[in-house]
């Protein structure tokens, strides 16, 4: 005896298995196509008056072969090519589709394909005010100059003679007032495109694009047709750039990585966020490996602050140059007095820190320090030209050599014989001095003036003029000690 349990369940599958084949055979067509579409298929048979396509639904498309052949009447076509045609007609059935709607064709035609937004092949004979004139159908049209493409039209003299797709905007006065866009169908087909492209984008993809524009925030970089992202300036490189002209030109290939995706203010648009910079290898993770404390090198100043000026000793490497690192030679007040940006100067590198990502440098260590030797070049009782620095209430600084700074006091002046020429000396005069007293811990020098009754006795001290200054030194000693004393 039959178990009617299991005769319902064999009649359900039957029913489902012949479900499954009639949809497998019947004809019938998918939403995703309307009339107007720009569908992209594959050629699977070409007949006497007819090319059959794959229109990846399961009904095929057919396209008049005619429309197919070039100017010779040659169809230079194969089985497995590959076609972009517009659905012009859509039955159970059959796809009807076309290059265009060209050709001779009557109002009726046109009709139909402004309300069924179908491209209709047109030719720009000619510039007019505001516009082009097209020949469309064996009519006169015409096309504004802001609808002919989506971009913005620098020379409309480029677009006469090309045959383009139009889309019907305005049809009235039985054919004697034709208005056509080009832009409606661009927008249109790049919509399409769009969301396909959407669909496949995601965050930490990797994709090459061409530089459209250049502004001083970053550049704008085409992904697909209708999208585009940006690269900030900061992610241009791993270096600082001022300037992205100088990193990229319009046109060019880029290889850029996503690194942001969000909403945009326009609806069904996206704000995507690029970077060059994150393809290349993080210069910080192997600094250590190429520089160490204590090192040399060559840099580029980027930019000055009140505290210092920062270096980069290579791409995306920065380190800073505190304002006290600037000089031995000269007060620093402000890093400009010493370096400007954009220029190259050599430092040295005080210390490494690679968990703050930070180098401390020094221009004066690079340069070296003057007072390392000045024990060995000057001496206690020497007399030699200075130039005079600066004048202050208190004495008068005298540069000895670059780097080398003494003080002249006041109360040497005073009793110098000749105190009152001295007085008279303006900044940058040379001075004749003597050397009193040298403290090369708190990096002074004390001077007395030169050319005094002083320095004469101290020369009759020494004997003559050759005798060294060694010996001339001791006895300033001696006279220093025993004034002291006294």
């Amino acid at each position: 005896m039959t178990d009617p349990k299991n005769e319902d369940e064999n009649n359900d599958a039957t029913e489902e298995s012949f479900a499954a084949m009639l949809d497998a055979y019947s004809p019938g067509l998918e939403t995703e196509i309307n009339i107007g579409d720009k569908i992209r298929g594959r050629v699977i048979s070409i007949g006497k008056e007819s090319v059959f396509v794959d229109t990846g639904t399961k009904v095929d498309g057919v396209v008049d072969r005619a429309e197919l052949m070039d100017k010779d009447q040659q169809l230079d076509l194969t089985e497995g090519d590959t076609l972009e045609l517009y659905v012009v007609g859509l039955t159970d059935d059959e796809i009807r589709l076309s290059k265009a709607v060209s050709g001779i064709g009557g109002l009726e035609m046109l009709k139909e394909a402004r309300e069924k937004a179908i491209p209709v092949e047109g030719r720009i004979s000619e510039t007019c005010k505001g516009g082009f004139r097209v020949e469309i159908l064996q009519r006169k049209a015409f096309c504004p100059i802001s609808q002919v493409d989506i971009n913005y039209v620098e020379d409309p003299a480029e677009y006469v003679g090309q045959t383009l797709n139009f889309l019907v905007t305005t049809l009235e006065e039985r054919g004697k007032n034709i208005v056509v866009s080009r832009r409606a169908l661009l927008a249109r087909e790049q919509e399409k495109s769009r969301k396909a492209f959407y669909e496949t984008l995601s965050v930490d993809s990797v994709m090459d694009g061409q530089v459209t524009r250049i502004m001083p925030y970053g550049i704008f970089v085409q992904l697909a047709d209708g999208v585009e992202g940006m690269v900030h300036v900061s992610e241009l490189g791993w270096s600082k750039v001022d300037k992205p002209q100088e990193v990229v030109t319009v046109g060019e290939t880029v290889q850029v990585k996503v690194i942001g995706i969000e909403p945009d203010k326009r609806p069904g648009m996206l704000k995507i966020s690029l970077s060059m910079k994150q393809l290349a290898e993080d210069p910080w993770d192997s600094a250590d490996q190429h520089f160490h404390e204590g090192d040399k090198v060559l840099g580029k100043v980027t930019r000055c602050a009140n505290f210092g000026a920062f270096v980069e000793v290579a791409p995306g490497i920065e380190g800073l140059v505190h304002i006290s690192e600037m000089s031995y030679m000269k007060r620093v007040l402000k890093p400009e007095d010493v370096v400007t940006a954009g220029e190259t100067v050599s430092v040295l590198i005080k210390e490494i820190d690679m968990e703050k990502r930070r180098l401390s440098l020094s221009i004066r260590d690079a340069e070296g320090d003057p007072w390392v030797d000045v024990a060995d070049k000057y001496t206690i009782g020497q007399s030699l030209e200075g130039v005079l620095e600066k004048k202050e209430k208190f004495g008068y600084f005298v540069t000895l050599e670059p780097g080398i700074t003494g003080l002249l006091p006041k109360s040497r002046i005073g009793k110098a014989r000749r105190s009152s020429e001295i007085e008279r000396l303006k900044d940058g005069d040379p001075i004749p001095v003597i050397i009193e007293a040298i403290n090369t811990g708190e990096r002074k020098i004390t001077l007395m003036p030169g050319n005094t009754e002083d320095e004469q006795n101290w020369q009759k001290f020494a004997g003559d003029t050759g005798t060294s200054m060694g010996s001339l030194g001791e006895k300033l000693q001696q006279a220093m000690s025993q004034k002291k004393t006294d």
